[in-house]
């Protein structure tokens, strides 16, 4: 065999050897610069400024990347070269860049001392409109040191600067803690924080205006200043019992204003006495005058719910007088009527809202805690937890409900108080993986 010959032959071999070590090298390379650039896109979200959440994804690209990319692998030197992070109108983009010379050893012969592989990686975190809805009904009230710690473990995943979210929580009537800003981006976690810590738990579960107002508030952003992204996460740990409207009275003139039609106890006993019509805009229940009392003297002071949803406005929206899902009349006239309707009436809407939401392009996450979520109601055989993966539009809901072409949410049922943190981070894990 001739020098030439035997040089060519060493180079093919030396090819085959080197190369293919760089060739594992690289692909070893790429794997982590792209779990670095993904762990940067979570870590933006830690901080309050920009330069805050800058160092904050780039010691997370770093950590991810040295977690994945062993010192010496296959005697290469890896470098994390740059992790760059740049923010326009809401959108976060991290760039990942690192290399890993190595030393060849038969391709020295054809004059190569080393290879360098190198490998980039870029992840773009969208921004976020979101409508945080927690309800503090009474039946919560031994977890809520529980539910205050996950919901703020929850917020403290989202992004301050660049993300939107509005605080909602409810009961027998909701709350808009925070609004949602309309054109700047960002929220002010610490306050919203505060808010929570602050909460009482107490009272019914009037869900549509837990929904009703997270809707709301995310259609009150102007078109051209909505993000590309809308979310509702709903929280709850029973099925409906309560809903807003303008409830016509024996006495027309009795109780004419929108109000919560809910469940009344007795303050000594804490046993029912009937339906009252609470504050709209008050979680907590509070008459809005005696004359709005349901049962006065032991009489049916009620007749008929209205045919449409009229607690805010009159868009005729979502029908309460209804054979679909459930059917629902307007009878209030007795106790038994009043219980039936109001129960049926208080779920369809829950539903029905949550779907409109889909129809504009939002998607519906919700969480459920407990065992009461897996019990129907006493006119309803679905129970808590099929309004929820209702709501949520998931394909183990009801078929009934499930609609492929809408935008499907995420259903995380904590069973006990000790899976309530882990549903919220599985929640937000699949918010921010969908913003990427």
């Amino acid at each position: 065999m001739t020098a030439l010959a035997m040089l060519v032959l060493l180079a093919v071999v030396g090819l085959v050897i080197d190369g293919g070590l760089a060739y594992l090298v690289k692909a070893r390379l790429n794997a982590a610069v792209d779990s670095a650039a993904l762990a940067g896109a979570r870590a933006v979200t830690t901080g309050n400024n920009q330069t805050e959440q800058t160092a904050s994804a780039q010691g997370a690209a770093a950590d991810f990347f040295n977690a994945n990319m062993p010192t010496s692998f296959l005697l290469s030197s890896p470098k994390l070269l740059a992790t760059k992070v740049s923010f326009d109108q809401g959108q976060a983009t991290i760039d990942v860049s690192a290399e890993a010379p190595m030393p060849v050893s038969v391709m020295q012969v054809v004059g190569f001392s080393s290879l360098k592989p190198v490998a980039a990686a870029q992840t773009i975190r969208r921004d976020l409109d979101m409508a945080f809805v927690i309800d503090t009904s009474g039946s919560l009230q031994t977890q809520a040191a529980t539910v205050r710690s996950s919901a703020k473990t929850f917020l403290n995943k989202f992004n301050v600067t660049q993300d939107r979210v509005s605080l909602i929580h409810f009961a027998s009537g909701a709350e808009v803690d925070f609004p949602i800003n309309q054109s700047a981006r960002g929220f002010n976690r610490a306050s919203m924080l505060k808010k929570i810590d602050a909460y009482v738990f107490a009272d019914g579960t009037a869900s549509v205006e837990g929904m009703w107002n997270a809707r709301d508030q995310l259609n009150a952003i102007p078109t051209a200043n909505r993000s590309t992204m809308r979310v509702i996460v709903f929280f709850s740990d029973g099925d409906p019992s309560a809903l807003g409207s303008v409830v016509t009275f024996a006495t027309a003139a009795d109780c004419t204003v929108p109000g919560v039609i809910d469940k009344t106890v007795d303050d000594q006993s804490r046993t029912w006495v009937g339906y009252g019509m609470s504050d709209l805009d008050s979680s907590q229940f509070s008459y809005i005058s005696d004359r709005c009392r349901t049962i006065r003297n032991n009489k049916v002071m009620t007749r008929s719910l209205p045919a449409w949803y009229n607690a805010h406005d009159n868009k005729r929206e979502f029908p309460i007088v209804t054979d679909r899902p459930r059917r629902v009349t307007a009878d209030l006239s007795t106790v038994d009527a009043t219980k039936r309707n109001i129960e049926l009436a208080a779920r369809n809407l829950a539903e029905a809202v949550a779907d409109k939401a889909r129809d504009e392009g939002i998607v519906v996450f919700t969480l459920g805690m407990g065992a009461q979520l897996k019990k129907g109601g006493a006119y309803d055989t679905d129970t808590g937890e099929m309004i929820l993966k209702c709501m949520a539009n998931v394909p183990d809901a009801p078929s009934r409900c499930y609609n492929a072409a809408k935008p499907e949410g995420m259903y995380c049922y904590a069973a006990t108080e000790a899976d309530l943190t882990p549903c919220f981070s599985r929640l937000a894990s699949a918010i921010l993986r969908i913003t990427k």
